[in-house]
């Protein structure tokens, strides 16, 4: 147990910092060390924990209230794809000029696509008219 003077004097001698650590302590605990390198080791650790971060994205799929079947099972594979990587996926039904009126097929085709893609997807919006467009959002099931 040094001094405070004494303290500062020895990292004086040594070209370093006195850091106070735990500064409600009985006495108070500090340490001698470089400060500007320990905060370069600091924002260097949070770079890289960032960097190893995965940005989840918002993938939008679009379909018709008539959707052939190869379309649809192609947009659902690239669906899964997205799923597989840790993304959400918006899927749509666009309704133009008269389709409107075929609401309950919008409605199946989401359904469809919501059962084709249970195993790696949970529904976090359920499907609901929003303009023209009825719209759904599914998140993967598992992080990646």
């Amino acid at each position: 147990m040094y001094s405070i003077g004494h303290a500062l004097e020895l990292a004086g001698r040594q070209n370093l910092d006195l850091v106070e650590i735990a500064p409600n302590a009985e006495p108070p605990v500090c340490k001698i060390m470089d400060f500007g390198k320990y905060l370069y080791v600091q924002k260097k650790k949070e770079r890289e924990s960032r960097k190893r971060q995965h940005q989840m994205q918002l993938k939008e799929v679009r379909f018709r209230p008539r959707t052939d079947t190869h379309d649809f099972e192609f947009k659902t594979k690239h669906a899964r794809q997205f799923l597989e990587e840790g993304n959400k996926v918006r899927a749509y039904v666009q309704f133009r000029g008269r389709d409107i009126i075929y609401k309950d097929q919008g409605m199946k085709v989401l359904a469809r696509f919501v059962d084709a893609l249970k195993d790696v997807a949970k529904i976090d919006q359920a499907p609901r008219m929003e303009g023209r467009r009825m719209t759904t959002i599914l998140a993967p099931s598992k992080p990646k």
